[in-house]
């Protein structure tokens, strides 16, 4: 692999660059905070595919576009005079000192777990008890990993099933509830319900070490798999899915979960 001197002189590079596109292109000159905001919503979105497909060639790539963006903010910060990509390295490795203070000072932490809860004390910590335990989750956050980073606060401070089992009984519960909704076909009530359902399955997901966004994603892939072999081989027969009746698409499904898709 590359040299720490190549791997700065190909990072000043970037910042060079940066500039220039600043000074010269159209497009990046009129750039600002809000106009990005999206785009980089979309471009962490494609690392995270990348990733999830283990594909290492385009997590190359799409971590180059999420670098982009965060030296673009850099930029345009240093324009105003409000902060440059130094201010945003050093607040950075601060921030990774403090808190690994099994690293840099002498608390211990043997385990993974032990380093995560001394992370989420040490946050706390520098909210000078202003903000709420649950504070500092944002609010853009999709529903799945937003549930995921509340529970998991909560827990941070023992706000947590003594058992992990115990949770079943719960998860019991929320389902009673929604079928009691769907007995009274009140919608809204039934979407209060479900949301309480999902809630306590993603919180049954956390107490197993699952994570709940990458099994609904593996499950969403492997739908995919076998609606995509039900809907080829529907062609084959030069037939419509529309036509078929629903055992016989059953039957093509059934036969894709016995190829493994």
């Amino acid at each position: 692999m590359h040299t720490q001197e190549e791997k700065l002189s190909a990072f000043a590079r970037l910042l060079d660059v940066m500039t220039e596109l600043r000074q010269k292109c159209p497009w990046d000159k009129k750039q600002t905070f809000e106009s990005l905001r999206c785009n980089t919503i979309e471009e962490v979105y494609e690392l995270a595919e990348a990733i999830a497909n283990s594909d290492k060639k385009n997590i190359k790539k799409e971590l180059g576009d999420v670098l982009l963006h965060i030296v673009f903010y850099a930029q345009m910060g240093s324009e105003t005079g409000d902060f440059d990509i130094k201010d945003v390295c050093d607040a950075l490795v601060e921030k990774l000192i403090y808190r690994h203070p099994h690293i840099y000072g002498n608390v211990k932490a043997e385990t993974s777990e032990a380093v995560k809860q001394n992370w989420e004390q040490l946050k706390t910590k520098e909210k000078d008890g202003n903000k709420s335990v649950l504070s500092g989750i944002p609010a853009t956050l999709p529903a799945l990993i937003k549930a995921n980073r509340i529970q998991d606060k909560a827990r941070n401070i023992g706000f947590d099933w003594e058992e992990r089992t115990q949770v079943w009984d719960k998860v019991k519960e929320e389902i009673a509830e929604f079928q009691a909704e769907i007995d009274n076909d009140d919608h809204d009530r039934m979407e209060a319900e479900f949301g309480d359902l999902f809630f306590s399955l993603v919180n049954a997901a956390r107490l197993y070490h699952i994570n709940p966004e990458n099994a609904l994603e593996r499950t969403n892939k492997k739908f995919i798999s076998r609606f995509n072999y039900l809907e080829e081989k529907t062609i084959k027969q030069g037939r419509d899915l529309h036509q078929m009746s629903l055992a016989e698409m059953d039957a093509i499904w059934n036969e894709a979960k016995e190829k493994g898709l």
